[in-house]
């Protein structure tokens, strides 16, 4: 999907079509889950939609994201259809990994969003070699690799942003601080006043934006883009924002309050981004109102859909691993018997 003009009417309300989505589609994907309807866990991005939304809307559709466990929201904004995620997460084999990857595991190579992830600070080590395919290739695009506020204590972190910012490679390190990492709060991970403050460590700029507004962070990610392809190496982007819900559904969140919670949800990046077209003319309260009921009743016939959808068979479990032919892996999947009695 081809990047947002955010300063535009048309892609403002693009925008906001993008953020009520990733919050519809990650309300359903709780409610299914709390009815032990998914498989997994789930890992939900409500209150952090304006992150994923202004980073990808400065994004051209050939640049690279990677993701987090986190990553329904990056999927979305990255232009991934919530249909073939939402059978994705039932684990049936029209999703985006045929069924095996899950909430956490979708990807979409073709799409440039690399994958969620498992593994905390994953992502940039992924995309620092996206960046640096680009850059052998002399191709015009960047990676960008999202990653939260516990994963900046991740060695492999460092040596990612280490290689991009010494090899002046076309990437952006944005951290979405949402101030907590799982349970522990983000003062009590890191001794610096802003995350941003890592980047003089590796002489390239580093910001801290409002993760709550969609604009605030488009402008920035679309600044690093034009300075990384310029030649000038990668930026280090903070956006400050906040998850409404619980590290995972089940969560009993001991380590903050309900009222905790209402402060961040009374600067809501949809409800303020919504109010603000309104008072512009851009959209009507209306056609919002008609809008988001179309995004509902798309999400849950996707889950519909998706619950009736057929589960990959037993016997392409070893497809997909590798690209090329590895002998062993035929030998397993020439033994394996879909009925799931012992191997011959």
């Amino acid at each position: 999907m081809v990047a947002i003009d955010i300063e535009s009417e048309e892609g403002q309300r693009e925008a906001l079509r993008r953020m009520l989505t990733i919050r519809a589609f990650d309300t359903k994907a709780g409610d299914l889950f709390g009815d032990g309807e998914l498989p997994g866990f789930v890992h939900l991005y409500i209150g952090e939609e304006a992150v994923a939304v202004g980073a990808c809307s400065a994004l051209e559709e050939e640049d690279y994201i990677t993701s987090t466990h986190r990553g329904h929201g990056h999927c979305i904004a990255k232009g991934l259809e919530p249909e073939q995620m939402m059978s994705e997460l039932y684990g049936k084999r029209d999703g985006y990994c045929n069924g095996k990857g899950g909430s956490m595991h979708i990807a979409d190579v073709d799409a440039g969003m690399l994958g969620a992830n498992g593994i905390v600070g994953a992502g940039p080590p992924l995309a620092t070699g996206a960046a640096l395919t680009s850059h052998l290739r002399g191709e015009d695009t960047v990676a960008l690799a999202f990653f939260g506020d516990g994963a900046v204590a991740q060695g492999q972190i460092h040596e990612a942003i280490n290689i991009a910012a010494t090899w002046k490679l076309p990437a952006i390190f944005l951290v979405e601080n949402n101030q907590f990492g799982e349970g522990t709060p983000v003062e009590k991970q890191h001794n610096v006043q802003h995350l941003s403050e890592t980047a003089e460590a590796y002489n390239i700029p580093g910001f801290t934006v409002d993760g709550m507004d969609v604009t605030a962070v488009f402008e920035a990610v679309r600044e690093a883009r034009k300075r990384a392809l310029n030649g000038e190496g990668p930026t280090f982007i903070e956006a400050d924002t906040y998850r409404y819900r619980g590290h995972f559904e089940g969560d009993q969140q001991p380590y903050r309050t309900k009222e905790d919670v209402a402060i961040w949800q009374d600067r809501d990046a949809i409800e303020s981004f919504k109010q603000k077209l309104i008072d512009a003319g851009t959209i009507t309260e209306a056609e919002f109102d008609e809008m988001e009921s179309e995004i509902h009743d798309r999400i849950e016939q996707a889950a519909a859909d998706a619950k009736e959808a057929p589960y990959p068979d037993p016997s392409e479990a070893y497809e997909d691993m590798f690209s090329a032919t590895v002998p062993e892996i035929n030998e397993f999947a020439r033994q394996m018997r879909a009925d799931g009695g012992e191997r011959q």
